[in-house]
């Protein structure tokens, strides 16, 4: 198959869900949850099921200045407490008063509640995380940019930051889209996403690298899409073996779990679809361009 064929159509998919990912992004903005805004969280065990709807309609009539209080409820527990406890999150920074409401709210309603805790985050805390994530990204991408120049060549190196930062970019557009809730799970999902795509992707160029050996004249597409068909069956076994294990914890995991699961669903199919269909063909237009540069450059000095 000479997937490298229709590169252009590879790139304008990629480059329309990041534009209507952006957009949102501009729109709307990113769901901000209170790891990185600061707020309130109270966490119950309520010793029987429940339904996030009826414990969402009667903390809804609070007001915090003058508003609605909005909040998110969360399922959470395991094993014995599978689907009897609640983490109720707000970006409010809910005062000892408000705090008490929402225990004789949820009392009312379930008489068997436990309170187990409950926590207050500041912004300038998560101020911090959001500085601390970003530079988290920031290093590891030029630690692979170093890693991949020293292990194959700049070429490769850029090519991989390019099909990174395409990864990143469909990340956070899903966060947009969907208005998923960005806190320190956000953090784990980039790290890994990262972290699966570069794997991927350097698969792919250490094939590409044996390959070129061989070629006294080489056509950098026609290598690139050899490679590529070369790898692609362990590229797909190990994506779907992935998102078999992802996806079940998104099926089956309480509120929480899911959080973080639809995001890297999202994100390894992302990682592998850029090794793929961004990566590849980016380090052949580079090399091509520079090929063609190099004898343009070549017959101007004879």
């Amino acid at each position: 198959m000479n997937l490298l064929k229709h590169y252009k159509i590879w790139f304008a998919i990629s480059l329309c869900i990041i534009v209507v990912g952006m957009g949102m992004f501009l729109i709307n903005g990113l769901n901000q949850g209170i790891d990185f805004q600061g707020g309130t969280s109270i966490q119950y065990n309520l010793k029987e099921s429940f339904d996030t709807g009826d414990i969402d309609d009667a903390i809804s009539n609070i007001e915090i200045d003058g508003q609605k209080l909005n909040a998110s409820i969360i399922k959470t527990g395991i094993n014995e407490t599978a689907d009897q406890e609640v983490i109720i999150r707000t970006t409010s920074s809910l005062s000892s008063q408000e705090r008490v409401n929402i225990d004789n709210i949820i009392t009312g309603l379930y008489p068997n509640a436990e309170h187990r805790e409950t926590a207050q985050y500041s912004a300038s805390v998560g101020s911090e995380i959001k500085t601390r994530a970003f530079l988290g990204v920031i290093i590891a991408a030029v630690g692979m940019l170093a890693y991949i120049t020293f292990r194959f060549e700049i070429v490769f190196g850029l090519s991989a930051i390019v099909a990174l930062a395409h990864d990143v970019l469909i990340l956070v557009s899903v966060y947009a889209i969907f208005q998923i809730p960005v806190n320190s799970a956000f953090i784990a999902a980039v790290l890994t996403v990262v972290g699966y795509s570069i794997n991927d992707t350097i698969v792919v160029f250490d094939r590409i690298r044996e390959n070129v050996k061989f070629e006294k004249r080489p056509v950098y597409f026609d290598i690139a899409s050899k490679s590529l068909n070369q790898t692609i069956t362990r590229s797909i076994n190990t994506s779907v073996t992935t998102l078999l294990v992802i996806g079940s914890l998104y099926i089956f995991g309480v509120d929480s779990i899911k959080e973080l699961a639809f995001p890297l669903l999202a994100g390894v199919l992302a990682g592998t679809y850029s090794s793929i269909f961004i990566a590849s063909p980016t380090w052949a237009l580079w090399k091509t361009y520079r090929s063609k540069k190099q004898q343009h450059y070549k017959g101007v000095t004879e």
